[in-house]
């Protein structure tokens, strides 16, 4: 069974009706500037000259507590946006180093969270009665597990040896987010399992796992991007929250949490040390939120009908 054409075609009518909201175009355009910013920031720091772990005592005062020297955090020609208090490390270069870190952690978690909750829940939807009801209970267990709570003590007793960014994706990734994903694709699955396609499928002999990779995996691909566009921004504000509660990545690797944590002292000293992360952490959040909701509209047909409804009515009003 050929399903090229189809799929080809369903693309086509998710770009033609993305390209129709202009919230989540700006958006998209947010998120490709942030993650060109992470991926080039070795050449962004060496055109400024600077590194993110460098300490410059010079550019602090000790006698006032180790603020910055000069106005705006110490801002310069060699050093962008200032520098760090009591270190004096590029905050620049901390920021954009720290974009590889929160983007990459939340990225690597959400493939786990995916790759997890697909699994078994086409697993369970396929299964006999046996494997669906110890799959959904293994799922359940991990919805209700409390995300925080299990992740602080699972990074706490881990040893330092071990890369922390690697983890941080692997701790949020095998801990949230899959169970809730799974038991979509379960339901999703016991759907499909029903059509005619598959039955027909089934009645030329093909095995559970071809029919899985074939037939039903092009039928959940609409709700999965939909829900791991939910999930990156999410994952983003948790490893924030660990490194900010100091069990996430340690220093000197930059996060945007773990600056976040030594910046609560210095918001009236120095506040760019302060806004500048927290900034970014929020602008990255809203624009991964509003193209995570652009992606569900142009997925669900129904909804971007009503939203051009939507539209030409206002018109029609104004």
């Amino acid at each position: 069974m050929d399903t090229s054409v189809p799929a080809a075609s369903g693309a086509r009518q998710f770009w033609r009706r993305l390209r129709t909201q202009r919230a989540a175009l700006g958006a998209a355009v947010v998120v490709a500037l942030l993650v060109l910013v992470a991926l080039a920031a070795p050449l962004l720091t060496a055109i400024e000259g600077q590194d993110p772990t460098t300490y410059h005592p010079s550019l602090v005062d000790s006698a006032r507590g180790g603020v910055p020297i000069g106005p705006f955090g110490g801002a310069s020609a060699g050093h962008w946006l200032g520098v760090e208090p009591q270190t004096g490390r590029d905050l620049f270069a901390r920021l954009v180093y720290g974009a590889r870190v929160s983007l990459g952690v939340a990225l690597a978690a959400t493939v786990v969270q995916l790759a997890l909750g697909v699994v078994v829940g086409v697993a369970a939807g396929l299964g006999n009665r046996w494997v669906d009801l110890v799959l959904t209970r293994v799922a359940d267990i991990f919805v209700a597990m409390p995300l925080m709570v299990v992740a602080l003590a699972l990074l706490a007793v881990v040893p330092t040896a071990f890369p922390r960014p690697v983890l941080v994706a692997l701790v949020v990734g095998l801990v949230s987010g899959w169970g809730t994903l799974a038991k979509m694709v379960r339901a999703q699955t016991l759907t499909l399992k029903q059509l005619d396609y598959v039955a027909a499928a089934r009645l030329s002999g093909w095995g559970t796992v071809r029919i899985a990779r074939r037939e039903m995996l092009p039928g959940l691909a609409a709700p999965v991007i939909t829900f791991a566009a939910i999930l990156v921004p999410t994952n983003i504000t948790v490893e924030a929250a660990l490194s900010f509660l100091g069990v996430g990545v340690k220093p000197p690797t930059p996060s945007w949490g773990q600056m976040l944590t030594s910046a609560d002292v210095w918001y009236q000293a120095a506040p760019q040390y302060l806004l500048l992360p927290a900034g970014a952490l929020f602008l990255t959040v809203l624009a991964l939120t509003v193209l995570g909701d652009g992606v569900r509209t142009a997925l669900d047909p129904r909804a971007s009908s009503r939203l051009r409804v939507g539209t030409g009515r206002r018109r029609e009003a104004s």
